[in-house]
């Protein structure tokens, strides 16, 4: 049987930071994520020269951006790793984080996310030298607006229903400072906006922007060589990455490939769907997180726009689903998101995240796609 992080020693995000998510802007990426770092550095109150190891996702920006960005904490001389697996680069870079100090191969180490809209270029997919028949035609948005028709159809729920997934997830927004989209919406407002493709409008989708997340990764023994505790730590429980395999029903792979993976994620730290308090989702669309949601099985099939509707997902309902604001709210500049989701829980499991806070916070559950081609899905605890 493989080895879970349950099995090894414990691994804690003791520290978190974030430069607000944004449009594209004339700020260095250099200056974005020195932001998040230095934030959450002082969160951990962890001096640089501590830290043992370094992993930086990142998407759209070109190679080996790190070493030019982490030089200005100190030329320490520890490795870094560069980590790019699409949207999902931030959760990749945070699982190896905990992998590497679970086996004590660290004892500190430090997660960064920066990214900036400039060098968006084919999809490796469209490299390969085999030609697809629809290429031009079935782009992302189109992709999950035909998701989104066939789950209308499968439950019977409307498109205003499917639609107050951004209701919720902008309003969670506008409570944000580090959010992208800062200003909560009528259900109204969001059906009149402009069509995208089929009957999403733009605000039930996700902007991508520029931004950066960080957070500190460490074992007791290394926030012992720190002189610190645990009295502000959270516990990593379980990390569960998958890939994209063939399915029954080829359509719907995001929403099976996210069933198992976090299933997996799930039973490594003994919880269940339903003792989730926090979701952070990869909310690219507004279906996905109806979708995901039964997926996961925080409510069954047909179940998530009715208890959508009831505020079953708000924050102080019966799970707080993306209070953050979702990729939908807060934003997503690919490389940083996956880390940021791990920032909102950690706030939230600490009981600090201010007027979002879901009260009573103990378990939480990270979720990330990268193009539907694999998942990673972390639970986090406080202790």
């Amino acid at each position: 049987m493989p080895v879970t992080l349950g099995s090894l020693r414990p691994v804690y995000v003791v520290g978190v930071g974030l430069h607000p998510y944004q449009p594209l802007s004339e700020t260095p990426y250099v200056q974005l994520g020195l932001s998040a770092a230095r934030d959450a550095l002082t969160d951990a109150r962890v001096p640089w020269e501590f830290v043992d190891s370094a992993y930086v996702a990142k998407a759209l920006l070109p190679m080996a951006v790190g070493r030019p960005m982490l030089r200005h904490l100190g030329a320490t001389g520890l490795p870094i790793t560069h980590v790019e697996n699409a949207s999902a680069s931030g959760s990749a870079a945070f699982r190896q984080a905990c992998m590497e100090v679970a086996c004590a191969m660290s004892d500190i180490s430090f997660v960064i996310g920066v990214d900036k809209p400039t060098a968006l270029g084919p999809r490796a997919e469209m490299l390969t030298g085999i030609p697809n028949l629809a290429d031009d035609a079935i782009v992302p948005f189109t992709h999950f607006a035909l998701l989104a028709d066939a789950y209308a159809q499968r439950t019977g729920c409307s498109f205003e229903d499917i639609a107050r997934v951004a209701v919720k997830n902008l309003r969670n927004a506008s409570l944000n400072p580090f959010a992208q989209r800062r200003q909560a919406k009528t259900l109204d407002e969001i059906l009149g906006g402009k069509k995208v493709s089929g009957q999403f409008t733009t605000l039930q989708c996700t902007p991508v922007g520029e931004g950066a997340a960080a957070v500190v990764v460490a074992s007791e023994e290394g926030l012992r060589r720190a002189g610190l505790g645990l009295e502000r730590a959270v516990r990593v429980t379980a990390s569960a990455a998958r890939s994209q395999r063939v399915y029954t029903d080829p359509t719907r792979y995001d929403e099976m490939l996210t069933k198992e993976t976090v299933e997996a994620a799930l039973a490594q730290a003994g919880v269940s769907a339903g003792g989730l308090d926090v979701i952070e989702l990869h909310d690219a669309f507004t279906v996905e997180e109806l979708e995901y949601l039964e997926a996961i099985g925080v409510c069954g099939h047909g179940q998530a726009a009715g208890l959508l509707k009831e505020g079953a997902f708000d924050i102080g309902g019966r799970c707080a689903v993306s209070p953050s604001g979702g990729l939908i709210g807060m934003g997503h500049p690919i490389g940083p998101t996956g880390i940021g989701q791990i920032v909102e829980i950690t706030r939230q499991l600490r009981g600090e995240a201010g007027v979002r806070q879901h009260p009573d916070a103990q378990i939480g559950l990270a979720h990330m796609v990268g193009l539907g081609a694999v998942c990673f899905a972390h639970v986090l605890q406080s202790l």
